[in-house]
């Protein structure tokens, strides 16, 4: 167990390392800033912290509740598209408090696993191969990398934004 204990800590670790640099794109930002898009995508830097946490929560929910968590429906569709912006109203501060919760909520739950072998069904879709399923393992690597690469963007948006980097 103790094994499984000190890999737990290192994927919750992993992760949170991740969201620091992602969290990290939006210092100093004001809600206008953090709102507007610097490419041609519909990415800017307050949809991305929406999106991740928005998907991270969903991935818990699916270690906890199984496929039927991540349905897909015309819904559905329209959430997840509004979960790609920052929307008037919202504030940067608003949406780093949520993703906290979300971190927090997630760390909650993957401390509580009696196993990270534990797997459910993925939902049948396109991406995914038929029959295949996730442990909770294999859903914190997938929102690992899932974070540091929207990480990545971010970071792209805030150089053409204003010039700053996360590092370097």
């Amino acid at each position: 167990m103790a094994e499984s204990d000190g890999e737990r800590a290192d994927l919750l670790e992993s992760l949170a390392r991740c969201r620091h640099f992602l969290r990290y794109t939006l210092r100093d930002l004001t809600d206008e800033q953090a709102a507007r898009r610097t490419t041609v995508s519909e990415l800017c830097l307050g949809g991305l912290i929406k999106h991740v946490a928005v998907t991270e929560r969903q991935w818990i929910k699916f270690i906890l509740n199984g496929p039927s968590v991540m349905a897909w429906d015309p819904a559905s569709a329209a959430v997840w598209a509004e979960a790609h912006r920052m929307l008037p109203g919202e504030t940067v501060e608003a949406l780093l408090a949520g993703y906290e919760q979300v971190a927090t909520e997630t760390e909650r739950v993957v401390s509580g696993l009696p196993d990270l072998d534990a797997a459910q069904p993925l939902p049948e879709a396109p991406w995914f191969q038929p029959g295949a399923k996730w442990s909770a393992r294999r859903v914190l690597l997938h929102l690992i990398h899932e974070t540091s690469q929207h990480a990545g963007h971010a970071d792209i948006i805030r150089e053409s934004l204003d010039g700053a980097k996360s590092m370097g």
